[in-house]
């Protein structure tokens, strides 16, 4: 009898100290039994569920100056503290310039690309064409609550295209960030001193159209030597609105070839050559005109929201803006907009694709419009009646005037290439404006040559 006690005493320890392993007790459950083979703890170790493996995300933008770079570094800070398991690294990327896309494209190449980085509304389809962006579209479908319809229609008709059927709706390249449009950044003091008519005053009563623009413009320049009238940056954004403005535009209508040698489009580029050749007025072309118009310097400068941080930083004068004067075939604008868009050979696509959405919600949207670098890419009239609140400029209304002016939407060519498009048009625009090639001449070749960019 007390043998039997003993082997049931030993039975029953043995039956308690497996429970309390199955229990997590003390280490026991991580240590397998001194005599059990090796593939009974390999069993062992699968059966435990796996970690959450820590995920590291780069991502970014370019910013046009120091105070954007710090708005986007804090929309990053507030992201990687409330994103689980991952964290988040801003790099803020060039400037101005297709340098910026080059070099994503050298580092894509190499495997050193961000995860996710933001990309100009132009280039969306050359980097899908070429295999560099992931298109998100399967993600986008299987996440409650995502709506294509949230967006701007513009932004989303290029990125839901499908180049391979000619399609929209079928493919999600990337979400827009935000939307922008051109206004005229107004000095207010030396406005004042010139005498000229306020620009705000006449666009209340329709009267600001080119010619009270070179009114204006020419007052403000006759102040003196350093003084500028106008200024604008060289790229295709500044040019083609004097373009657009005068009727014409850069592509026909189904975007399939160039139409920069239409009589409206020659008459765009030649009233802005007078600009610089002419009237004199504006800082020579090809001069970055951003910091002598924060130095107090120029009159009016023409740029999108994005310069608004800088200007708030650092403009010690009065200062607002006004909507870009009426052209010969009405009110003109742009739509710019860019898109957060996944490195296709991310380690981490549904990390990344989670960045993106983080990156686009009302909410982060509505710090960066608070700060001043952009408007809201959701179409939500609560997001706009919230961007008018924020000041300086007083003049917000100006943008979203710009908005509701038959914009023509900043896009891709899918049926081309916009980079070298743009590398024919750029050069040849340049040398009209500084007085180096006639009208003519331009008009006689420039579509020739650009015609080549298009898919055949």
């Amino acid at each position: 009898m007390k043998q039997k006690r003993f082997w049931l005493v030993v039975v029953l320890m043995l039956a308690l100290s497996l429970v309390l392993a199955a229990c997590g007790g003390g280490n026991a459950a991580n240590e397998p039994a001194a005599n059990a083979p090796a593939v009974a703890v390999e069993e062992q170790v699968a059966e435990e569920p796996a970690a959450m493996a820590e995920v590291t995300l780069r991502w970014r933008t370019r910013p046009d100056n120091q105070a954007e770079i710090d708005v986007y570094q804090a929309v990053s800070d507030d992201i990687d503290a409330s994103l689980a398991n991952v964290t988040i690294v801003y790099e803020p990327g060039g400037s101005e310039g297709s340098s910026y896309q080059d070099v994503l494209k050298t580092e894509l190449a190499a495997g050193t690309a961000p995860d996710v980085f933001w990309i100009p509304g132009t280039d969306v389809a050359d980097f899908a064409k070429r295999g560099l962006i992931m298109d998100l579209r399967d993600m986008a479908d299987a996440t409650a609550g995502y709506s294509d319809a949230d967006f701007y229609p513009g932004p989303m008709f290029h990125l839901t295209f499908n180049p391979e059927t000619g399609n929209t709706g079928e493919t999600l390249w990337g979400l827009p960030r935000d939307v922008s449009t051109f206004a005229l950044y107004l000095n207010l003091d030396l406005l004042a001193e010139s005498g000229a008519p306020d620009p705000r005053e006449l666009a209340a009563k329709g009267e600001w159209d080119w010619d009270a623009f070179i009114e204006v413009a020419a007052a403000i320049d006759a102040l003196g030597s350093d003084i500028f009238g106008y200024g604008q940056n060289a790229w295709w954004g500044p040019y083609g609105y004097w373009i657009n403005a005068a009727g014409g535009g850069f592509f026909n209508e189904d975007r399939t070839a160039c139409a920069l040698d239409t009589a409206e489009s020659l008459a765009g580029l030649a009233f802005e050559q007078r600009i610089y050749t002419e009237f004199d007025v504006a800082v020579p072309y090809g001069e970055d005109s951003e910091p002598p118009f924060l130095a107090g310097k120029v009159g009016m400068f023409q740029n999108g929201r994005w310069a608004t941080p800088g200007a708030r930083a650092s403009a010690n004068f009065n200062w607002d803006v006004v909507e870009l004067p009426d052209g010969p075939a009405g009110p003109s604008n742009w739509l710019f907009w860019g898109a957060y868009v996944v490195n296709a050979n991310t380690e981490n696509p549904e990390a990344a694709w989670e960045l993106v959405q983080a990156l686009t919600t009302a909410a982060t949207q509505g710090k960066i419009a608070e700060l001043g670098a952009n408007i809201p890419s959701r179409v939500s009239q609560a997001a706009l009646d919230a961007f008018v609140t924020f000041t300086p400029p007083l003049n917000n209304q100006a943008f979203l005037n710009g908005l509701a002016r038959n914009p023509a939407t900043e896009g891709p060519l899918w049926a081309g290439n916009w980079p070298e498009f743009d590398a024919v048009m750029g050069p040849a625009v340049t040398a009209v404006l500084n007085g180096e090639l006639s009208i003519d001449d331009y008009a006689a070749t420039i579509c020739d040559e650009a015609n080549k960019t298009f898919s055949k």
